[in-house]
């Protein structure tokens, strides 16, 4: 009887103590949403909205009351994947390649993986479409989403998994918090870090009428009423993962960090602070940041200390024991003190920058500190008191020419530091020639073009084409191949009855290979659920054209499309180029 006890008490000791090994690392939950401000939450007194599930996880967290990410979504995404400001990651705009980053920065999921993670990515990318720069490359075991810069439908359509398109049904958020939540309860085991990267309330604007109604009838207009409807969503699905890690008793020893990527992208409550999305003022960059660890911290705080998204990374490594194989050289700063109340706040300076094109201008550029923000504006410094001055009334420049002088050298310093590494043509050359990729898309706003060619919606944000594509037209694609491989090269195309019989010549190098479009195909767009007109192309269907069968090398080169029609007509519209890895 004594033996069986002790064979009991062993094998349940055993099995207790060696879940408890395996638990000893702290998951992390990451939730990230796009382009709701500050002030998009009940908790932070916006007189319309309900966010009680945002509002219960502070209610039980850390609050860092200054908390600054970068004006626009992708910058702020390399800032946090890297600890690095993001001019450094080669992150320097939206779309057009200077969205991409270095695929030799370390990030946050390499990081984790090679600690024993498991790493989970659910939802909007934003820092390069293709392999090895698309989350499979950066470290990501599981990826759902979109690598675009936004996403076209949010309702029952196509999304990433892993590298095929696969149809769901629902509406995305839902549908990428539910893949977050099976994959925390596959990993309940191990440690795990899942990225919940939110797609919501950037545009466009749909949402179901369920919550649409409910701020309709609070008397908002479609387009606040859409906003607050996908925001509220956004706190359902945060409490649904929430909720997840209780039901799978992984509540105590998982840290979640909530914030967002940048302003709001509008003029709507964001506490009186001035500036919105693409601003480096106050309310462009300004973001919630919660972190809660019950393991850890019992009781919430509230802190004061200026913090930003570059430091979120290394303070992960710090707060999870995780060991690196080279020294990390990031800009942001260890918080774990500042969370265990070890130290006091101390005075930094957090940068913010925004570009748009490759130029690459050192404006707009700030520089934030305990006591002030400095603005760099393209005519116009301006410098504010932030402490007694929080909505930046009163621009203090001329007041204070030694204050200004001294941030003024400091930002000029800055910039030259973490630009002087940027080859900005390499932005647009697209990375092929991986065995592992048996098929990519050379898109539009990667391409470069001559004469009156122009994109369809005018900016070339993710997914818009080009049009008014005339005789004697190129356009242009960089390419940078790891390796000598031959594709099958396709065309997306759309054109009228009266565009048919162009001649379009694809080249690289001295391979030539000519064809003609024969065929009219020219669909509507496809119908979407937007609540108020979109700045974004909308949605339609392509044909393809197999042009031919071209291989290329190893190494950079330029792949041209060319055309040749009648005097007067155009020859259609232009997605992009399909290249099929073509078998052995």
């Amino acid at each position: 009887m004594r033996i069986k006890l002790f064979l009991c008490f062993f094998i349940f000791s055993t099995l207790l103590f060696g879940c408890n090994k395996n638990q000893s690392k702290p998951n992390v939950l990451i939730i990230l949403t796009d382009d709701q401000g500050w002030g998009d939450l009940s908790l932070h007194k916006n007189p319309y909205v309900e966010t009680p599930n945002i509002d219960k996880l502070a209610n039980s967290s850390i609050s860092f009351d200054r908390f600054y990410v970068s004006p626009l979504c992708a910058p702020t995404r390399a800032s946090l994947l890297t600890g690095k400001y993001h001019p450094r990651t080669g992150t320097i705009g939206v779309t057009g390649g200077l969205e991409r980053m270095n695929t030799e920065e370390q990030t946050l999921a390499e990081i984790f993986k090679e600690n024993g993670y498991s790493t989970g990515c659910f939802g909007k990318w934003h820092n390069g479409e293709h392999f090895p720069e698309n989350p499979i490359g950066q470290g990501f075991d599981e990826f759902v989403g979109f690598t675009a810069g936004h996403w076209n439908n949010y309702f029952d359509t196509e999304i990433q998994n892993y590298d095929k398109m696969v149809q769901y049904e629902g509406y995305l958020p839902d549908y990428l918090s539910d893949n977050a939540i099976g994959f925390i309860q596959k990993n309940k085991s191990n440690p795990f870090l899942c990225y919940l990267p939110l797609n919501t309330p950037h545009t466009p604007h749909q949402v179901s009428d369920k919550y649409f109604e409910k701020y309709k009838k609070k008397g908002l207009d479609d387009e606040l009423s859409a906003i607050y409807g996908m925001v509220e969503n956004i706190d359902d699905n945060v409490g649904k993962v929430l909720q997840a890690l209780e039901d799978e008793g992984l509540y105590d020893n998982t840290i979640v960090i909530f914030m967002s990527d940048n302003g709001p992208n509008g003029i709507r409550f964001n506490g009186n602070m001035k500036g919105k999305k693409g601003s480096v003022d106050e309310g462009g960059v300004r973001s919630p940041l919660f972190v809660r660890w019950p393991n850890k911290w019992k009781e919430p705080k509230f802190i004061t200390q200026l913090s930003a998204h570059i430091d979120i990374l290394p303070t992960l490594i710090s707060l999870c024991g995780l060991k690196l194989n080279e020294k990390p050289n990031f800009d942001g700063v260890d918080l774990s003190p500042n969370l265990d109340s070890i130290v006091t706040d101390f005075d930094r300076e957090i940068y913010s920058l925004v570009t748009y094109d490759d130029s690459l201008p050192d404006f707009p550029g700030a520089i934030r500190t305990q006591n002030f923000r400095w603005v760099k504006q393209k005519n116009e410094f301006l410098l504010f008191d932030m402490l007694n001055d929080p909505d930046q009334k009163t621009n203090l420049i001329n007041a204070l020419p030694e204050v200004h002088r001294q941030f003024n050298l400091k930002y000029n310093n800055w910039f030259n530091e973490v630009t002087k590494d940027i080859k900005v043509a390499n932005r647009k050359s697209i990375p092929i020639g991986y065995k592992e990729v048996s098929k990519l898309e050379a898109q539009a706003p990667q391409a470069s073009f001559s004469n009156n060619i122009r994109f369809f919606e005018g900016h070339g944000w993710a997914n818009d084409w080009l049009c008014n594509i005339s005789s004697n037209d190129s356009i242009w694609w960089n390419l940078d191949s790891e390796s000598k491989l031959k594709y099958k090269v396709y065309l997306k195309y759309t054109c009228e009855e009266n565009e048919v019989g162009g001649t379009l010549t694809l080249s690289l190098n001295q391979q030539e290979i000519k064809n003609q479009i024969k065929e009219a195909f020219n669909p509507k767009f496809i119908p979407s659920p937007d609540r108020v007109p979109r700045k974004e192309a909308y949605e339609k269907t392509w044909k393809e054209l197999f042009l031919g069968t071209i291989e290329i090398p190893a190494g950079q080169s330029r792949i041209y499309l060319t055309t040749n029609h009648e005097e007067g007509k155009t020859i259609g519209h232009i997605k992009g180029l399909v290249f099929e890895l073509q078998g052995d």
